[in-house]
């Protein structure tokens, strides 16, 4: 336990993690199951996390879910190793600020864009699409848009989202919805699976379903797909007018198990780091999808797509928890 995560405890006259969780159960709040429902490769460094975070959202008595989610933004960065890549980033208080965002009702479409992230997307965008809408007058579409239409249709089929199949005319760049295929009922259907053939097809998805917040996948493929659909697109916007917040959701470390990066260690950037400051609102660190890498860079041990999910998720709770107290 860091000296930050102490201060924390301190602060909420608590002296460990194991009375911080008892403290969120009194208010119905189980963080353990939300994190681990939302990613079960998790680890315990992010169960500690959102514990801390959870409790110190209903410590100051948050207001709405907004304000949740940025008090437990506050405990995922206390969280961090002090001096890493992760603390330097303020990874935690930008995890807080993406739940924030999602929350707020001038959101209306968030996008994961992804590449063999798509199964981590797809645990994020569950976990968004079973919370956000409980504390939000206007529902937030929430898509997925990622490099192959065959890939768009198993992670569909699978997880029980619609899939969409576009097809793009490059002469006129003009993008048609070609078939629509619900894979379930409920709030899973209501997420909208997206396959690209390139680049200029996933900006045109992305355009064409309104996003105006995202978040980069970070290691299949993110040099062809998800760092240029995210920097054209928001030159676009830029051009247009449009509010987008972008998010690079890794980096960091090197990644020497890929060819695109060339160096190894917290202080090395990658071409895939490097893409992603260059269009990034907030930079995360780590991996879309593995704990490990993400735990490597100084932060938890979880993907950061999922996190996504488990914020909202908690931020939500929260919010229930402390009107049903207030009522």
């Amino acid at each position: 336990m860091n000296n930050a995560t102490q201060a924390l405890l301190a602060e909420m006259n608590l002296k460990s993690l194991e009375e911080a969780a008892a403290y969120c159960k009194e208010f119905g709040i189980d963080t353990r199951e939300q994190v681990m429902e939302t990613q079960p490769i998790a680890f315990e460094s992010a169960v500690d996390a959102y514990t801390l975070g959870t409790a110190y959202a209903l410590f100051t008595d948050s207001k709405s879910s907004i304000e949740a989610a940025n008090a437990i933004g506050k405990g995922l960065q206390a969280s961090c190793k002090p001096g890493s890549v992760a603390d330097q980033r303020q990874v935690g208080i930008g995890h807080g600020a993406l739940a924030a965002r999602l929350l707020d009702e001038k959101s209306t479409c968030f996008a994961f864009l992804a590449g063999h992230e798509s199964f981590a997307a797809a645990e994020g965008a569950i976990k968004i699409a079973l919370n956000v809408n409980k504390a939000r007058t206007t529902p937030l579409k929430v898509i997925l848009n990622g490099l192959g239409k065959d890939a768009a249709y198993l992670i569909s089929r699978i997880n029980g989202f619609t899939y969409v199949r576009t097809q793009f005319d490059y002469d006129t760049g003009e993008l048609k919805e070609v078939e629509r295929r619900r894979f379930s009922q409920g709030p899973r259907g209501e997420i909208d699976c997206y396959g690209a053939d390139d680049v200029r097809e996933g900006v045109a998805i992305m355009r064409n379903a309104g996003v105006d917040v995202s978040i980069t996948g970070n290691s299949t493929n993110p040099t062809r797909f998800q760092h240029p659909v995210a920097g054209i697109y928001k030159s676009e916007c830029n051009r247009d007018g449009k509010s987008y917040f972008s998010v690079a959701s890794g980096g960091g470390t090197g990644r020497t198990l890929h060819p695109d990066n060339v160096a190894a260690g917290p202080a090395s950037y990658g071409m895939t780091d490097t893409m992603g400051r260059m269009h990034a609102d907030a930079q995360f660190a780590g991996s879309s999808s593995v704990p490990a890498h993400v735990a490597m860079m100084g932060f938890i041990g979880m993907g950061n797509n999922p996190m996504v999910g488990a914020s909202v998720a908690l931020a939500v709770a929260v919010d229930e928890a402390l009107k049903a107290k207030r009522a």
